[in-house]
């Protein structure tokens, strides 16, 4: 006898916006999540769908790394964490895949043996992405990737405001005289202007520095700072509304590192530090900043060779998700849902 089918889920948060109908991945309910695409969340190519919303890619690039690599392989690992995910974000009240076309627009490759040609081929290809897609949200790779990522969007949308999710402040000048590593990405996008510095913040610094200068150094950028110790001492509500406050109604780029969680919850990275926030506090700060202009994201630094039982890759599955989330709820506003 056959099976009845099953039952609807939660309705999305408004209507979708006005278009053609939109691909999602397969029902979990009828192909297990186990099964099925080998892309995020089991989501259509961009390939295939031609256009979208929302398009997802890889940057599998590690080069830039300063202690252990690995990262490289961070994208195929969180695609692979992202099957547990199911269609409706309680937290938000939005289906991300229901409201707006998101797809996975596999990987952009680079040259391993330059940094400098990868960086600019990184960002050439999202700029070419940006055609395609109203916003990107790459999965790292380590963290200079977010430098061509910055002037990809930043082409689209001039000067962005930075919310920086890491342990470190990636601010060096250079490191072992090179200029483009993964500690720097961020000194560089000050030097090229496409950071807005009176609304750019850090949240989640700590551990050791070579030296009081670094932080000296990284204040006379104009970045404000929200320490993981502000944060256990104030609260998650008060970092959401101090990035709030500091971003204001600037166009925004949120750059997620995946060592920003302690390494009891994000063990596979590449430059772990202990003391770091909860994935817990961190999906609850980012899932606060609903209602900032949010333009681009990226998730970076995990480095599965080290993760274990896939926790690293399951929570940064996840705050792709939340960030999926956050541009559809932006989206039905937009659309007037």
């Amino acid at each position: 006898m056959p099976s009845s089918p099953p039952p609807a889920g939660p309705p999305p948060a408004g209507p979708p916006p006005a278009g053609p109908p939109l691909a999602g991945p397969p029902d979990g309910r009828r192909i297990p999540r186990f099964a099925g695409p080998d892309t995020f969340g089991r989501l259509p190519t961009l390939d295939a769908v031609g256009r979208a919303a929302v398009a997802i890619v890889g940057i599998p690039f590690d080069s830039g790394v300063s202690y252990r690599p690995g990262a490289r392989f961070g994208p195929q690992a969180i695609r692979a964490g992202s099957k547990l995910l199911r269609p409706y974000h309680p937290a938000l009240a939005v289906q991300p895949w229901a409201v707006q076309q998101v797809a996975d627009a596999g990987d952009i490759p680079a040259n391993p043996f330059s940094i400098t040609e990868a960086i600019e081929t990184i960002a050439q290809g999202a700029a070419e992405l940006l055609g395609r897609a109203g916003h990107l949200i790459a999965l790292g790779g380590d963290h200079t990737v977010a430098l061509p990522l910055l002037r990809a969007t930043a082409g689209r949308h001039g000067p962005v405001a930075l919310v920086h999710f890491d342990a470190h402040l990636d601010t060096w000048d250079t490191y072992f005289d090179a200029p483009y590593t993964h500690g720097t990405p961020f000194r560089r996008a000050v030097e090229e202007g496409v950071l807005d510095l009176d609304c750019s913040v850090h949240v989640g610094t700590r551990g050791p520095l070579y030296a009081p200068d670094d932080l000296l150094a990284d204040h006379d950028l104009g970045f404000a700072t929200i320490t993981t110790i502000d944060i256990a001492e104030r609260g998650v509500a008060d970092a959401i509304a101090r990035v709030r406050a500091r971003v204001g109604e600037r166009p925004a780029y949120v750059s997620i590192d995946i060592d920003v969680l302690d390494p009891a919850h994000a063990p596979g990275t590449g430059t772990p530090e202990p003391g770091g926030l909860t994935s817990r506090e961190l999906m609850a700060i980012l899932r606060g900043l609903d209602g900032i202009r949010l333009v681009g994201a990226d998730v970076v630094e995990v480095a599965p060779a080290y993760d274990h039982a896939e926790l690293t890759a399951l929570a940064a599955a996840n705050l792709v998700y939340d960030l999926a989330g956050l541009l559809g709820l932006q989206s039905l506003r937009r659309a007037g849902g």
